[in-house]
Formats: C-alpha cells, sequence, structure tokens
C-alpha cells in the first residue's frame, strides 16, 4: 500500500524486558496462526487471546469502562500513563510532525522530490534500528536497568536535536543558504536531517522499550489480546492529529520556527515519568548470576549468561539493527545503487542466517514480513511535490495547499486510524492472523490506484472533484487498510518474542521490516531519479 503523500502514520513497532524467570528459547506461532475452521472469527486458545477486552457496540459506554478497568490490571495504571504520554507526544507527535514538515521544509530549500525521498529514508533509519537497541537493553542494563536510562539518552538526543533547529534554522538562514548556491543548500539540509534523525531516534527507541515491555507483560497476560496494541495505536493517533493539525496552516504561512517550539515542547514531556520509574522492570545488580560489571558496579552491567546461551541469536539481531547506519552511510557517500546492491545482499544474508538459527516457523514469519515490506516501493516525496505543485509548475493539476493536503487529509486521516483500532477492537480482535491479514493485504493492494486516477484525470472525467476523490481514495480507503493490517501484524510481533528475548526478537522482527521499508523507499528515489522526473526548478 503506497502512502500517496507525505503524511506518515505513527510506526507502531517494538521489544522489552522478561519479569518472569523463564528458560524457553523459541516460541512457535503456529497455534497463533493456525486457521483449521479456513474461516475468520475462531475463539478459544488458537484465537487473538482468549476473552480479550473489546467494546460492545450493543453497551459502548459500560463496555469501554470495563475495557480500560481490564487495561489497568493487566499493565498497571503507571505503564499506560508512561506510554499514552510516549506515544501521544513523541511517536504519534514529534515523529509525526517531522515527516508532516519534510515536504513544505526541503521545498523551500529547493530540494527535488529524489533527494528529498532519500533524506526521508536517512530520517526513518533509526527505526531500522531498534533490533541493535533491543539486544543493547537486554544485555546492558545502564544503573541497573535496562530501559530506564536508555529511554532517558534517547530523550537528551531528541531534545538536542530540536534546540539545535530552533538555533540554526530561520528564514535569514534559509535564504542566504539558497543565495550561497547548491553547495551551501546541500550543507543546511543535511544539518536540519541530522536533526530530523536525533528526533527520529528518541521516537524509535521510546517505542522499541514501550513495545518490549508490553510484549513481556502480554506474555504473563496472555488473556489481554491486543488490548495493549489498540490503546497505543489511540494515543498515537491522537498525538498525530494534533500535530499535523498545525503543520499546514504553519508552513503556508512560513513560520517553521513555530513548529520546532512545538518539538522542543515535545521532546521533553517523557523525561519525568521515565526518570519516575513508570516503566515497570526490576533492578538488575552485579550480586545476580551471570551478570558482569563493566563500569562503577551497577553503572554499566553485562548480562554474559544470557549472550553465552543465545550468542548466535543476539549476533544476527546486533547485525540487523547496525545494517540501517551502513545502508545509510554507503548511500549517502558511494551512490544509490551501491546502497541497493549492498542491501540486496543484507537481506539475503539475514533470510539465511535467520533459516539456520530459529524455528522454522519463525523463519516463515519473518519471510512474509520481509516480502511484505519490500513490495511497497514508495514514491511519496515525487507525489507530494506534484499534488501540492502550484498552476503555474502543474497546469490543470491538483494546486493542493498545504493546510488540505497535510492538515485536513492528515486529520481525517486520524480519524480514520481512529476508527480502524475501534472495528479492530470490537469486530476483528477474536479473528485468527491468517484471515485478518488476507482481507486488508488483498483490499489494500488496490489502494495505488487511486493515484494514477487522479494524476490520469480520469475522476475529472466521472465529475468528481480532485479533493474529494482524494479523500475518499487516499485518505479513508488507503488509511483504513493500513490501520488494521498494522494492529494484525504487530500483535504477531508481540506474540512471537520468547521469553527472555523480547526486546531482541521483538526488534528483529520489527527491524527488519523497518529496513526493507528503507530499501523500497530508496528504490522508489531511484524511480525518481532515472526515469528523469522533474520535482523543481521552472521545467
Amino acid at each position: 500500500m503506497g502512502d500517496a503523500h507525505n503524511r506518515v502514520a505513527p510506526s507502531f513497532r517494538g521489544p522489552k524486558h522478561a519479569i518472569e524467570e523463564q528458560h524457553a528459547a523459541s516460541v512457535d506461532p503456529t497455534p497463533l496462526l493456525a486457521d483449521p475452521g479456513g474461516v475468520g472469527g475462531g475463539t478459544g486458545d488458537d484465537a487473538l487471546g482468549s476473552n480479550p477486552p473489546s467494546i460492545n457496540w450493543r453497551h459502548p459506554f459500560t463496555s469501554t469502562r470495563q475495557y480500560f478497568v481490564d487495561l489497568k490490571g493487566y499493565f498497571g495504571w503507571p505503564f499506560l500513563t508512561w506510554l499514552a504520554i510516549e506515544n501521544c507526544f513523541i511517536s504519534g507527535g514529534i515523529f509525526a510532525l517531522v515527516m508532516a514538515l519534510s515536504l513544505p521544509l526541503f521545498k523551500r530549500l529547493g530540494v527535488d522530490a529524489s533527494r528529498q525521498q532519500l533524506y526521508n529514508t536517512l530520517i526513518f533509519s533509526p527505526w531500522a534500528m531498534k533490533p541493535f537497541i533491543g539486544v543493547f537493553s537486554d544485555l546492558l542494563p545502564t544503573g541497573g536497568y535496562n530501559k530506564r536510562y536508555i529511554a532517558v539518552l534517547s530523550i537528551l538526543v531528541g531534545f538536542v536535536g530540536c534546540a539545535t533547529l530552533l538555533v540554526v534554522y530561520h528564514n535569514n538562514s534559509v535564504d542566504i543558504a539558497i543565495q550561497e548556491g547548491e553547495k551551501a543548500v546541500t550543507y543546511f539540509a543535511d544539518i536540519v536531517v541530522l536533526c530530523f534523525t536525533f528526533m527520529s531516534f528518541e521516537a524509535s527507541t521510546l517505542d522499541i522499550l514501550a513495545e518490549g515491555k508490553y510484549s513481556e507483560l502480554m506474555r504473563v497476560h496472555p488473556e489481554s489480546g491486543s488490548s495493549i496494541i489498540s490503546f497505543k495505536f489511540g494515543f498515537a493517533l491522537l498525538g498525530g492529529m494534533v500535530t499535523t493539525s498545525c503543520v499546514g496552516p504553519l508552513s503556508d504561512a512560513g513560520m517553521f520556527h513555530a513548529m520546532f517550539w512545538i518539538a522542543l515542547a515535545l521532546s521533553a514531556t517523557p523525561l519525568y515519568p521515565t526518570v519516575a520509574g513508570w516503566i515497570p522492570e526490576k533492578r538488575r545488580t552485579a550480586d545476580e548470576d551471570g551478570m558482569k560489571s563493566l563500569c562503577c558496579k551497577n553503572c554499566l552491567l553485562y548480562d554474559q549468561k544470557t549472550y553465552k546461551e543465545r550468542r548466535d541469536v543476539f549476533l544476527v539481531i546486533t547485525l540487523c539493527g547496525l545494517a540501517a547506519p551502513v545502508l545509510a552511510a554507503v548511500t549517502t557517500y558511494a551512490s544509490l545503487a551501491v546502497g541497493l546492491a549492498v542491501s540486496a545482499v543484507m537481506i539475503l544474508a539475514f533470510i539465511v542466517a535467520t533459516y539456520l538459527i530459529f524455528p522454522r516457523s519463525f523463519f516463515m514469519v519473518f519471510v512474509a514480513i520481509t516480502l511484505f515490506s519490500l513490495d511497497w516501493i514508495s514514491m511519496a516525496s515525487a507525489l507530494g511535490y506534484y499534488y501540492t505543485a502550484s498552476e503555474q509548475c502543474v497546469p490543470g493539476g491538483p494546486n493542493f495547499d498545504y493546510t488540505f493536503y497535510i492538515t485536513v487529509s492528515g486529520v481525517i486521516s486520524s480519524v480514520v486510524n481512529f476508527c480502524g483500532v475501534l472495528l479492530y477492537q470490537g469486530c476483528l480482535s477474536t479473528w485468527k492472523f491468517r484471515p485478518v491479514l488476507f482481507l486488508t493485504i488483498t483490499i489494500g493492494s488496490a489502494a495505488s490506484i487511486i493515484d494514477v486516477i487522479i494524476i490520469m484525470r480520469w475522476n475529472l472525467v466521472i465529475g468528481i472533484p480532485d479533493k474529494v476523490f482524494f479523500l475518499l481514495g487516499n485518505t479513508i480507503f488507503e488509511t483504513l487498510c493500513g490501520s488494521l493490517w498494522a494492529i494484525g501484524s504487530s500483535t504477531i510481533f508481540a506474540k512471537i518474542a520468547p521469553p527472555g528475548l523480547e526486546s531482541a526478537v521483538f526488534a528483529y522482527t520489527v527491524g527488519i521490516s523497518n529496513f526493507c521499508l528503507m530499501v523500497s523507499g530508496l528504490l522508489g528515489s531511484g524511480v525518481i531519479r532515472w526515469s528523469g522526473m522533474v520535482t523543481t526548478g521552472t521545467d
């Protein structure tokens, strides 16, 4: 499903630290995927949890209250509050703001669509580093905690990125860079990309730590079903709705600096809850069996026992997490073609390693994730430039302003996503995974035709205005399919994470998915460049 414009739905992915003393090295997801009856709607242990909390539409208020009561019992209010803050203000707030802002900001600098898509891929790269972050949190407790101080570090990194943007970016600096020529613009854009990447790092790190924690708690309470994922989606969508409502009007007014102030305030919101220990985890000490102190007794620990028991698994997952910065460096300093060749070798190597190390059932899920992520060749940047081009540039085109393209469509998209959460929780949460994924993939595969219809102007032939057709197709139809697929796939990621390796293995599945999405973005950038498409200038 190609996202036809630069509004980016929050990423709902992540890992976690083990509570129970369990030693199973793998989990067979076959019971979760099996569909002996051949149809959806199965219930019982092989469905999506046993009697998961859901909303009964005949009694919406009572069932909604019970839904939150059940959530509190499974996960506790402190963690739920921390998760709501993280998703609303960071994963659904800052990250949505960054990705929505990239189109008007880079167009203001005169960056072409191919380069802008490459920049977006680099900004997205921290999400593909989740495997490395997951392994680090599992093996190297910091200050006695697997997650707390890694989360604090990521918040500080994001804060520095926002603060740097406030210092270097203002209208005069943009005008000066444009006047000095292409090299100055490229240098200035690189600084902006680096700051955006810092902000993306904060979002991806908190996201993987949060999802790892609820993956752990879902193992303790399998009867919780997908309730926590729906909760997470809902708050991420709320944050995305609020932030994107600001981006369009402020971009049309050229007030980018105001958005950086908003980002700075949002980046600090999880700091107190994180330091206060709202992420539930046991304090680790150097006195534990197999634990080694690397610095100042409990300042930095090394879980050498866990590493030795599952060394091959950790090595493969760590290399997967490091693949993203390697690919970013090769693509930036060598060429796009070399980067794509290197990425192909990396993906094949990870598929082979997964086949050799992990259970066959996990391997099948891994390959499915890889293929699905790769087949989305995104050309969102070029489409964004087309939809927002002026009448002089594209006579008779859609000519959307940023208020409509980013804010109106973004807010409606968030509402549709939220409806998708309610639809999944109320109707599909008791289905088996296979029919849910089959339904959403089959219907969603037709979504890209919507862009073709608008570009060819066929919608005008049948009397449907551009804005109406765009909202009905891209904003509603495509978004709903993507939301339903994302919830189901995220639940699979959580369910197949082995006890004691939640952060690492959860991050591996999510990391390879994000890495393949990076590659698909690079492929899209190549298509834009090699096709000779012109997206800037006066031609």
